[in-house]
């Protein structure tokens, strides 16, 4: 099994990346293999609802790692999204990149990709603001069909730099218990496959605007 992991901060080495391999650690414990992709410091474009992801079966944008991210999706049995919180949100980077791997992949073939895989987001922040920034990048997960694993505190821990990152004693026991728990989902899905038991088939015929023309 393998989990595909997300370091939404510029700092390919800062207290986010710090988090991620506390996870990969734990995971490696548990027999299963992980990847780290960094969005970087280069410039990520922002979706622009140009819908070519349709016809093109990718994103338009093919200078950075959304493309390639959807790709190694395909063969990955879960996922973790990490971001710094800035202003008490995700990075802006990470929030750039995930709407266009989302919008992406939903309007592809590559969907299933993604859809009814485990998922988890972690957040690290110097103080406050990242139960905002937690509900933010689980929206992702919620809205795609995906199966979003929880831990014994919300997954957060708090640091200004990686060098704080133990410091904080049960923010790296609710990472540990998180990865944890993403093993046993991943492992229940797969018994359940090996035993026959398939996701349900998706209903999309109805698609709805609020607001309507009047005639």
């Amino acid at each position: 099994m393998k989990v595909l992991m997300l370091n939404g901060s510029f700092n390919p080495d800062g207290s986010t990346s710090a988090g991620l391999e506390i996870m990969a650690k734990t995971f490696a414990e548990e027999g299963v293999e992980t990847e780290i992709v960094t969005v970087g410091a280069k410039p990520i474009a922002d979706c622009i609802a140009c819908g070519k992801c349709a016809e093109l079966k990718r994103c338009v944008f093919a200078n950075d790692a959304v493309n390639d991210f959807a790709e190694k999706a395909k063969t990955s049995d879960g996922f973790v999204f990490g971001s710094p919180v800035y202003y008490a949100h995700p990075s802006g980077r990470i929030q750039s990149f995930l709407d266009r791997l989302f919008f992406s992949t939903m309007n592809a073939d590559r969907y299933a990709s993604l859809r009814h895989k485990p998922c988890a987001s972690i957040v690290v922040a110097r103080r406050a603001g990242t139960s905002a920034s937690f509900d933010v990048l689980n929206k992702y997960a919620t809205i795609s069909q995906m199966i979003v694993v929880g831990s014994t505190y919300w997954n957060e821990f708090h640091a200004l730099t990686k060098e704080d990152v133990p410091e904080d004693p049960e923010g790296l026991q609710t990472l540990q218990n998180l990865a944890r728990n993403m093993v046993y989902v991943m492992k229940c899905l797969k018994a359940g496959r090996d035993a026959g038991i398939m996701p349900p088939a998706t209903k999309e015929e109805v698609f709805t605007n609020f607001v309507r023309r009047c005639e």
